[in-house]
C-alpha cells in the first residue's frame, strides 16, 4: 500500500529510527504532536508497510559474533526456480544476516555474522559447499567496520 508521508509523518519515521523503545508520550512531545496522533499515525505507517519491524540491535561482539564476511555467491544455473531456492536455503541461516540477489557479477551477496573462522568454515560448507548449484564463493572478512547503519532518512 502506497502512502503519501508529510512532515508529521517523517518526524515520527526519524524518530523512531534513532529509538523505537520510546513511549508514544514521548514520541508525540520529541515530533510536537498529540499523543492520540502519533499512536494513530504510527499504527498508519505499520499497516502500510512503511514500517516494517521494530528490533533491537545488538554489538555482534557482545553476544559472541566477532567475525563479518560479505561473500559473493554465483550459481551455476540462474532460472528463477534455482534462485528462489538457494534464496530459501540461506533464509534458513541464523548467521546470514542479509541476502542480495544482485546484476553484473555474482548472483548473490550475503552479509555473514559468526563467531570466528570455524564457525565461518562450517557455514561455508553445509550451505555453499554442500550446494551442488554453487559455482563460485569469494569471501571478504572484515577488518573493521567504520560505518553500520539501519536509518533510512525520510
Amino acid at each position: 500500500m502506497k502512502i503519501q508521508l508529510d512532515d508529521l509523518d517523517r518526524r515520527i519515521l526519524n524518530a523512531l529510527q534513532n529509538n523505537a523503545a520510546q513511549t508514544n508520550n514521548e514520541l508525540a512531545a520529541s515530533v510536537h504532536a498529540s499523543p492520540p496522533t502519533c499512536l494513530r499515525r504510527v499504527k498508519r505507517l505499520i499497516e502500510a508497510g512503511v514500517i516494517e519491524r521494530q528490533v533491537a540491535i545488538l554489538a555482534p561482539e557482545a553476544v559472541g559474533r566477532t567475525l563479518a564476511a560479505i561473500v559473493e555467491i554465483t550459481l551455476e544455473r540462474q532460472g528463477t526456480e534455482y534462485l528462489l531456492e538457494f534464496e530459501a536455503l540461506v533464509a534458513k541461516e541464523d548467521e546470514v544476516l542479509q541476502c542480495y540477489r544482485v546484476s553484473q557479477g555474482p548472483d548473490f551477496v550475503l552479509i555473514v555474522q559468526v563467531s570466528d573462522m570455524p564457525a565461518y568454515h562450517a557455514l561455508a560448507h553445509r550451505v555453499f559447499a554442500g550446494h551442488a548449484n554453487v559455482r563460485n564463493v569469494r569471501s571478504f572478512f572484515s577488518v573493521h567496520r567504520s560505518k553500520f547503519e539501519t536509518r533510512i532518512t525520510v
